[in-house]
């Protein structure tokens, strides 16, 4: 639940996810008081051409080599919400079981935020276009740029969300 150094500030290591089969976005975050230190963040990629057994088996060891890399408390991941292809919504939700799955073996803390809830943590407006999260998101992480590809942002801003979320609690 996080660590309390010296002075006595607490201190965490959040991972976001945002989950897809063919980029699977990851943002590793320290959070230390009210602020963010960027640790890491990237995408994990699955070459199109396997089958999905394959592709979600790309999925789940990245995953599991970000957690062995870094040692996270909290996985911080999207709802899934349904949007006018169901057949998306339907692999991106077995990316998500997969990345929920390793987390969960590796004893992560696993939290679920709304797309809605995201972008009011990051932004302050629920119905931010994709390029002000982003802004915000090079913003509240002091970035020299806009962190690529937007898989990978969208992760770090889910990861953002869980910090504000759970620093309320956490006090």
């Amino acid at each position: 639940m996080g660590v309390a150094n010296r002075d006595g500030v607490k201190k965490m290591i959040i991972l976001g996810v945002d989950p897809g089969t063919a980029a699977t976005g990851y943002g590793v975050l320290e959070q230390k008081g009210n602020g963010f230190k960027t640790i890491d963040y990237g995408v994990i990629r699955s070459d199109k051409g396997k089958n999905a057994a394959q592709r979600l088996h790309d999925v789940f060891l990245g995953i599991n080599r970000v957690i062995d890399s870094f040692k996270p408390e909290h996985l911080a991941i999207e709802e899934l919400f349904f949007n006018k292809n169901l057949k998306t919504a339907l692999v991106v939700g077995q990316a998500r079981g997969v990345v929920i799955l390793a987390s969960h073996l590796k004893g992560l803390l696993v939290y679920e935020y709304t797309p809605l809830q995201v972008k009011q943590a990051v932004v302050g407006y629920g119905r931010a276009e994709k390029r002000q999260v982003q802004f915000m998101v090079k913003a509240i992480l002091n970035l020299p740029e806009m962190p690529e590809p937007d898989d990978a942002a969208d992760a770090l801003a889910v990861a953002i969300c869980h910090g504000h979320s759970f620093h309320s609690v956490w006090r």
